[in-house]
């Protein structure tokens, strides 16, 4: 499972990279400023969840895969799609269902920071 994260690492930091260009380029003047603030915090919780990601696949390297561990890799990775993703949504002009989606993607990102916290508690055993 350790490798799909990583992999999931590389894709969501590298997306992230390339998401953010496109805002800062691309977007600008195109879209409202509400929408492009939208936008950008979405690129900005993604490259913040691939890296605490990454952080999980280092810490599965040195203790294995854990339950907890695995639960918070989960849960940062399925919170970028929400969160991410549905401000990504909202700024193309999805439909307006994607607006409580955002919560529940932060609700998922938060999970996996407690998750991470039940890791260190378990591992510091």
């Amino acid at each position: 499972m350790s490798k799909l994260y990583l992999l999931l690492t590389a894709l969501l930091g590298g997306s992230g990279v390339i998401l953010g260009a496109f805002g800062a380029h691309g977007l600008r003047g195109k879209v409202a400023e509400n929408l492009l603030e939208a936008y950008k915090t979405g690129v900005h919780y993604q490259l913040i969840h691939a890296l605490a990601l990454f952080g999980v696949v280092l810490l599965m390297q040195q203790w294995g895969e854990r339950t907890s561990l695995l639960a918070a890799g989960a849960l940062f990775a399925l919170g970028v799609l929400f969160f991410s993703g549905s401000l990504y949504g909202l700024t193309f002009g999805g439909p307006r269902w994607l607006g409580p989606v955002t919560p529940l993607g932060g609700l998922l990102m938060i999970g996996g920071w407690v998750a991470l916290f039940i890791a260190a508690l378990n591992i510091a055993k």
